[in-house]
Formats: C-alpha cells, sequence, structure tokens
C-alpha cells in the first residue's frame, strides 16, 4: 500500500513541473461529437490501462526499479499524447457536456488535464468550474483538480482528495488540508462522500484531533519536497 501512495506524490511532483513537449500544436480532430465521443473513449481506456498496470507492477517490485521506471516514461509519453488531443478539444469546443459525448468521454477531459502538468491544470481550471456551473462536468471531479492545483501552487487541498505517506515514519494520511473540522460539509457541496468513508479505503481512520497535531509536522515534510 506505501507504494500505491507514493504514486499519488510523484503525480503531484511531476505536475508541478513544465514539460519540453509541445502540446500546443493544433492536431487534426473529428469534425463530429459522436467521432470525438469514440476518441475520448479511447484516450481513457489507454490512461487507465498504463496506471492499472503500475499498480500491478509495484506489488512486486520496488519503487526505483528499472519495471517502474520503464511504466512511468509509457505513462508520461501516453499523456502527453493525450493532452495534445484534449487541449484542442478544449480550445475548440469547450467542455463538452455527457449530453453530446457521453459520461466516459465527457471524463476523459478531466481525466487527462488531471494527469497534466501543474501549468495546464491551472489554465483549464477555470474552464471546468465553469462547466460545473452549466452542468457540463462533474463537481466531484472538479474538487479533485482544485486540490491537485492547490497543492502544486503550494496551498492546502480544500477536499482531502489527496493521500501521502510519511517518508519518516511510513504512516499513510491526508496531505495538508484546509479547515480539516470543516472538510465534510465542503466535500458535500462538492457532490462527495465523508472523509471517513474515503479514507477508509486506505485504512486510515479519520482522527480530527490526531490530524491537527500532526499537520504542522505533515506541511515541513511536503515543504522539503515544494509542494507546500
Amino acid at each position: 500500500m506505501k507504494k500505491l501512495i507514493i504514486i499519488v506524490l510523484v503525480i503531484i511532483l511531476s505536475s508541478c513541473k513544465s514539460n519540453n513537449f509541445d502540446t500546443t500544436k493544433e492536431i487534426k480532430l473529428p469534425k463530429d461529437f459522436k467521432s470525438i465521443s469514440r476518441l475520448l473513449d479511447s484516450i481513457h481506456d489507454e490512461d487507465q490501462k498504463y496506471r492499472k498496470e503500475l499498480n500491478l507492477l509495484s506489488k512486486n517490485h520496488e519503487w526505483e526499479s528499472d519495471k517502474i521506471k520503464e511504466q512511468w516514461k509509457k505513462i508520461r509519453k501516453s499523456d502527453l499524447e493525450n493532452l495534445k488531443i484534449v487541449k484542442n478539444i478544449l480550445d475548440k469546443h469547450g467542455w463538452i457536456s455527457s449530453s453530446k459525448i457521453g459520461q466516459k468521454a465527457n471524463s476523459t477531459l478531466f481525466l487527462v488535464i488531471q494527469h497534466s502538468d501543474q501549468e495546464t491544470q491551472e489554465k483549464y481550471l477555470p474552464m471546468m468550474r465553469k462547466a460545473v456551473e452549466n452542468n457540463k462536468a462533474n463537481p466531484a471531479s472538479l474538487a479533485l483538480l482544485e486540490d491537485r492545483v492547490a497543492l502544486g501552487k503550494g496551498e492546502l487541498q480544500i477536499y482531502g482528495s489527496q493521500i501521502g505517506t510519511d517518508q519518516v515514519t511510513g504512516e499513510i494520511y491526508v496531505l495538508p488540508l484546509l479547515d480539516p473540522v470543516n472538510v465534510n460539509n465542503r466535500r458535500a457541496k462538492a457532490g462527495l462522500g465523508t472523509i471517513e468513508d474515503y479514507v477508509s479505503y486506505w485504512k486510515i481512520e479519520w482522527d480530527i484531533e490526531e490530524y491537527l497535531k500532526k499537520l504542522p509536522k505533515w506541511k515541513e515534510e511536503l515543504k522539503k519536497h515544494k509542494i507546500l
């Protein structure tokens, strides 16, 4: 489980850095929404395929092993290629609603931006916020992007969606969170379940008093990684 949590930290760290690939170059896109839907569906499957493979590899290989490094290369290459397509779609059509391309394709727009670099996440965050206001995007997905962007900017996350591990003790915990006492109110408004249910997936027992005691230490730890 510790290896899986480190994946979260690596994704955040890598998203804070810009890459040297040109993701702004216009590419030829399908003209109709049905074809765009099929394209985005295939991107969704590819995105998840490589990450599932990574999770399986992490059960039998150390994080610094050649197997893991090679898989990350595949993921980054795939993410960059997918990002070129999704950026062109968003720039041309905006955030396309599920009613036009289907729920899976619509969620792919979020998924690819969530897996992109910090600069790209910040660029398209306002577009997704507007899409949620117009019922064209999932508010729960927006909450995940909000948290990712906040941490990347050196701020506290809002909804507690990002999980990390203490590099000294190995303890799995919710990465530094704004106003932890009222997190469930914010999560409910975003269509998310309680923090207690969410963190139970990682076998974390949510203890607000204990979290508040450890929060200063975790903030300092993450500053070392230039997240906060």
